[in-house]
Parts: structure tokens; sequence; C-alpha cells
């Protein structure tokens, strides 16, 4: 069946090209409410397909023994420069089927529900097309066999975010310096581009040694890797992955993404682009072993982004920016995780990740729908009784992203720490286990002020269940957010969880003992039911907070959007707008007016030739056949 991918992954490029033709042409009919299902309909099959082949080639690869699982489909010769040549190839094993699946399957969910959620806007066939390509560029980052063409997949996302963050371009979102949903696609675009320009660097560095950019040519030739080269190309790649997958310090585009449609924020934040760099490094997993001193930049960068977006979560008072800075946060744990070579626990928490938070943004996007866009959570509560199917899958949500017992977020995360605890990074798992106690407390503290307590919202407003088109996504969700810890049960349970032995990744195993796992599951159920009940105990009596001291520190994010802004936005605004002057007034300028003043002086001149005096005209007759005679005479001798 892998014969077929070019099928599974050319299914949503189809979809983007109908949507937008469709549409344009009216082959559907005026008919709105009709128009709308079939166009999200056919968006939905777009994806729908590429998950039932990924289904396929899991069943292929289950087939195979563990050394065999693997394909390799050239579809097309890209080019060839020199020793260069790049083809247009995808990869099959089982770190990108798991990826493929992830993104397909979560993101068909969140496509169904977008034919409700968009109902009425005026804009329903360009937002499905963009969606459609997202899910294309996404397929081709992580079915791609060598670096160039999952870069092109990698700048793809990059292109789509910047569409789809900007797809209200009409409207009005504050933030630092930004003041449009345009100005934040435009940050989310530039700040990206950092991130990429590391990454080419990296790839200009791993051809110039081994003249090759497949991936596994590049894991085969390790050898021809110095410990410098190793440093060097292994650094570039993670900047570039904090880039995409907002780490310090290039995390604060993330946030202000939030200016799209509730479902591009799940998207991105679950499903898709914020995963990329997760999915690289653990692609080049056995190149990062060799590489302990970035190794251990990785587990530290992870571990503070962890922590700074989780207190910064505590004080956030808009749905989905408390989502937002959570998203940061737990991408924080899989770098972590990644840092202390736990590389299937990070993959483990990417899936898990992908499932709850889906279900908490979709959930976040029924109730915006039903409060007729309001986000502030100062302004809900009570929605409990109004919106049931909304406030309890939410609630499963949050009970996963909060590491309660038992849910999939538990089991993932409690493998992270338990990981990080066992390579003997004792601070980092202090951070860890804060990060989860702060984690279970911003939860509680969201799912109280949006659904418990007395109604806050305007008079006006009658909040309602939402369409049957939105809460499916979330049931389903919802259920995966508990059952996916199926995947990979810790070891104190089974010799080794599926997941594990699916991926096959390089870990760095360190031993523990059965009574100390125990303990440390312990400790995390402990935090979180702490963390829990404390939020509860705090937000069920006084939901309204006064910004002072502390909560106005974190509310503002620690001011880093303005450190950002006074250090590096505006100088270098300021070094663009001299620099654009300068070039006006000294070069453009200056060669246009000197242009033009030749063109006037040599007029005079030719007006000067034009006397009307018949024996000047005879004069310059007599010049003009000399001139010629005389260069006819010197040619012939």
């Amino acid at each position: 069946m892998h014969e077929h991918i070019l099928f599974a992954v050319l299914s949503p490029l189809v979809g983007f090209l109908l949507c937008g033709l469709l549409d344009r042409l009216n082959f559907i009919g005026e008919k709105q409410a009709s128009r709308e299902f079939l166009l999200g309909m056919l968006s939905t099959l777009s994806v729908v397909i590429p998950f039932v082949f990924g289904i396929g080639f899991l069943l292929e690869l289950l087939s195979l023994p563990e050394n065999l699982r693997l394909f390799v489909v050239p579809v097309y010769e890209w080019f060839a420069a020199g020793n260069m040549q790049v083809a247009i190839a995808y990869q099959i094993d089982t770190l990108s089927v798991t990826m493929m699946l992830v993104v397909t399957g979560v993101g068909s969910l969140i496509h169904f529900y977008s034919i409700g959620y968009m109902h009425g806007d005026a804009g329903f066939a360009r937002f499905f097309s963009y969606l459609n390509l997202f899910i294309f560029a996404m397929l081709n980052l992580v079915l791609a066999a060598n670096m160039p063409l999952m870069f092109l997949g990698w700048e793809g996302v990059g292109l789509c975010s910047y569409l789809l963050i900007g797809f209200w371009y009409d409207r009005r979102f504050d933030g630092v310096g930004i003041s449009t949903t345009t100005d934040a696609a435009n940050k989310a675009f530039v700040m990206n581009r950092i991130g990429d320009f590391a990454m080419l660097a990296a790839m200009f560095l791993i051809f110039q040694r081994i003249h090759t950019l497949d991936f596994n040519a590049i894991l085969a030739q390790l050898s021809a890797f110095d410990d410098t080269h190793l440093f060097w190309i292994t650094l570039l790649i993670f900047i570039g992955c904090t880039g995409k997958s907002a780490q310090i310090p290039l995390y604060t585009w993330l946030p202000d993404a939030m200016a799209g449609p509730t479902p591009v924020s799940a998207l991105i934040h679950a499903a898709t682009m914020v995963t990329s760099g997760i999915y690289l490094i653990s692609r080049l997993a056995p190149l990062y072993t060799l590489a302990p001193s970035t190794m251990t930049l990785i587990a530290i960068i992870g571990a503070l982004t962890a922590i700074i977006a989780a207190t910064i979560a505590l004080a956030q008072n808009d749905i989905k920016k408390v989502l937002a800075y959570s998203t940061v946060s737990q991408l924080g744990y899989m770098f972590l995780a990644l840092g202390v070579g736990a590389f299937s626990a990070a993959m483990f928490h990417l899936v898990t990740h992908a499932f709850f938070k889906a279900c908490l943004f979709l959930g976040s996007g029924s109730v915006i729908h039903a409060l007729e866009d309001e986000q502030d959570i100062r302004k809900m509560g009570g929605l409990r009784t109004a919106m049931p199917a909304t406030a309890t899958t939410f609630f499963v949500g949050s009970l996963a992203l909060a590491g309660f017992p038992l849910t999939a977020g538990f089991f993932s995360k409690d493998e992270i720490l338990m990981h990080t605890f066992a390579s003997g990074q004792t601070l980092l798992y202090a951070i860890g286990i804060l990060t989860a106690g702060l984690t279970a407390f911003y939860s509680m503290r969201l799912y109280t002020l949006t659904f418990l307590g007395s109604a806050r919202y305007d008079s006006h407003q009658h909040p309602h269940e939402s369409p049957f088109t939105m809460t499916l996504p979330l049931w389903i969700l919802a259920a995966l957010s508990v059952l996916g810890g199926l995947l990979n049960l810790p070891a104190v349970l089974v010799e080794h969880g599926v997941l594990h032995r699916w991926l096959l990744l390089p870990d760095i195993t360190h031993s523990l003992s059965h009574a100390a796992e125990w303990i440390l599951l312990g400790a995390s159920s402990v935090i979180a039911i702490g963390g829990l009940f404390f939020a509860y105990s705090i937000y069920s009596k006084s939901p309204l907070e006064a910004e002072s001291g502390w909560r106005l520190l974190l509310a503002k994010k620690y001011y880093i959007d303005e450190l950002y802004d006074i250090l590096v936005v505006k100088p270098f605004q300021s070094v663009l707008t001299r620099s654009t002057d300068a070039v006006e007034r000294l070069l453009l300028n200056n060669t246009f007016n000197g242009l033009g003043t030749a063109m006037l002086a040599l007029g005079q001149v030719l007006r000067r030739l034009q006397s009307g005096v018949a024996q000047s005209y005879a004069i310059a007759i007599m010049f003009g056949l000399m001139v010629i005679l005389t260069f006819i005479l010197f040619n012939i001798s």
C-alpha cells in the first residue's frame, strides 16, 4: 500500500483547490447552508482520506519485522546541482506514520467542527481552503525523506499559519506593538523566519560534510561528523525548532496567534505546526545522542519555558490565551524529555497533548460561539447548565491537562518527569513537578471561572449548546484524552508501553526501582489533585481578582513583549526607516533627478540643432557625409 502515498499527500491539496474553485464558480448552488455543508464536508473528506491511508500504512508496517518497518517512496527528481541531487521522496516508518495519524486524525475532527463554528462567515470557503493547504504542508513535513522537502513543508505551515492567523484581517487585536490580526500574523511569520535561518544554516553544514540531506543517509554517516560539527548542527536545528515550537526566546508569537479563528488555534497548537520541532529532533535522535551539550541545553530551555509559561497562564483572563500559554508550557515539557534522552516520552506527550489540547481549544470555541465572541473568563460563569456537553468535555480535557490520575496527560507527563528524575537532573525534575502543580491550578481556575458559579455575562446574551457538528468532535477528543494513556503505560504496570515498542527510538535509559517509580507516580498524583483542589477552593468563592503586585507582573507576561519591543523591534524599525530615507534621498532621488536634468540638457542641445536655417542643415549633411566617407576609406585601406 505504501506505493500509493502520493494520493494521501495530494488529497488535501486537491481539497484546497476544489474548495476555492467550486465556491468561486458557484458550482454548488446559491443556498448558504447547503453550500457551507458541502464545502465543509469536501474539505473534511480530503483530510479523512490520508487518515485512512495512514491506518493502512500502520497495518502494513505491523505485518513486518521491526527491522524492516521502513519504506522510501521516490516520486520525482526535484533538482540536481553538482553533486547534490534532491528528490521528492516520502518516507513511511513508525515515526512518520504516528505523526501522520495525529495530524490527519485530529485535523479531520477540527475540519468537521469548523463547519458549525464558521457558519455564516463571509470567508467560509477561503477558510477551509487554507485549512486544507495547512494539512498538505504538514504532511510534506512529517513524511519527507529528506531535509529540503521537509523544509518546504516547514515553510508551508509557516505560510498557512500567517494566512489563518490573519484570516479576519479587518478585525482589531490587542497586543504589545499589535493592533490588528494582520499584525499578529506578521509577528508569527517574522519570528519563525529567525529560526528558519538557523535551520538552513544547519542544512548547509550537513551537506558540506556528507554531500547529502536524506534523513537515512545522515543517520547512516554519523561517524563523518566531529564533535564541533555535531554541536553546531544540533544547536542550529534546535534554534529552528524553538521558533516553530515556541520555546524561549522565540515563543511570544504563539499567544498572539489567538487572533485567528478558534479552530485555527486548535490546529496550530494541538496537531500541527508547534509539534514540528519535537518531531524533527525525534527524527534526528541518533544525531542528538552524540551531542550531550546540546541535549543539556534543550532540557534547560524546555524546563524554563515550561515553568515561565505556566506562571503566565495563572493570571491570564482571555480563555484562549490561558490555553496558548498552556501550550507553550507543555511544549517545554516535551523539549525537557528530548533533552534527557526520553524521545519516546516526548512523542507520547505530543500525541496525548494533541487530544486534550484540541478538546480544550474547540471547547473554548464553543463557549466563545455561544457568548457572541466573548473571550474574557471574568465575564462568563454558570455555563455548565446551559452547555452541558461543552462543560463535560472541557472538564475531561482540563483533567488531562492537569495530569489527573489515569487520564492520558497523567501517564505522558509522568513518564517525562520519571525520565528526568532517573537521569539525575534533580533541579530540572523539581521545576517539572512544580510546573505540574501550576498546570493543575490554572486548569481548574479556567474551568471554574468559565463553567461554575453564577453567571457573569451580559443579560442580553443567551448561551446555548453548540450544534452537533461542534459537539461530536468534543466527545471524541474527550474520550481520547482519557484512553490515550493506554498507548504507553508506565513500566511499573507493563514492561514496555505500546508506543515505546512501536517507535523504537534510541532512548537514553536510566534504571529506577519499582518502589521509586511508585513514589514518583504518587507524587505526581498528589501534586495534580492538590493543584486542582486549591484552585477550586479559591475561585469557587471569589472569582474576580485585582491585578496588582505579582498578579499584574504575570498578567503582563513579565513584560517580555514590551522588552522585545524596546530592545529589538523599535531599534530595528528605526534603522530600517533611516536606511530607507537614506536610500530614497541619496540614491533614488539623486539618480532620477540626475536623469531628468540630463534629459533637459540633451533637449536644449537638440533644440539648437533644429534652428530652421537651411544653410545649417546643409553643413550638417556635408559633415555627416565626410565622416561616413572617411570611415569607408579607412576600412578599405
